[in-house]
């Protein structure tokens, strides 16, 4: 399976913030719609980085409250990792793993696509494993024609 089926089941929403919000602006937004990780996009539609609640942490920590009055430009990833919708979930979850990231924005041509995160991966592929598990019962039981 490929990454269109988890944007099928999902949806293709992806929030996005300016780089001239600030990380106030962008932790609310993560706090109200509940996500990990915001696209940076000056016209809502390009990649211009990303901003996840990793990178504000991080902010803080080094530089205290006075953090979230910086527009996001200055903490932003701005080498963001991309999938396509064609790229299969193990080649994602593998990607994931081995960069040590938990959300990539899917472009398909030149335009943003949809976000998977790696809950959305696990999801999925927790539920393919279970549906391999009840075939390989039912053929064990003798109930596949």
């Amino acid at each position: 399976m490929n990454v269109q089926t988890i944007l099928s089941a999902k949806g293709a929403e992806v929030a996005t913030v300016t780089p001239s919000a600030t990380l106030a602006e962008a932790a609310e937004m993560l706090r109200a719609r509940g996500f990990g990780a915001l696209v940076v996009s000056a016209d809502g539609a390009g990649l211009d980085g990303i901003v996840s609640e990793r990178d504000i942490v991080r902010a803080l920590a080094a530089d205290g409250v006075a953090t979230l009055e910086r527009k996001i430009a200055t903490c932003m990833s701005s080498e963001v990792f991309t999938c396509g919708p064609s790229d299969s979930i193990d080649a994602l979850m593998s990607m994931m793993t081995e960069r040590r990231i938990r959300h990539l924005p899917v472009i398909d041509g030149n335009r943003l696509a949809g976000m998977i995160s790696i809950g959305d991966a696990v999801k999925y592929r927790l539920g393919e494993l279970e549906r391999e598990n009840d075939q390989l019962h039912d053929y064990i039981q003798g109930n596949v024609g």
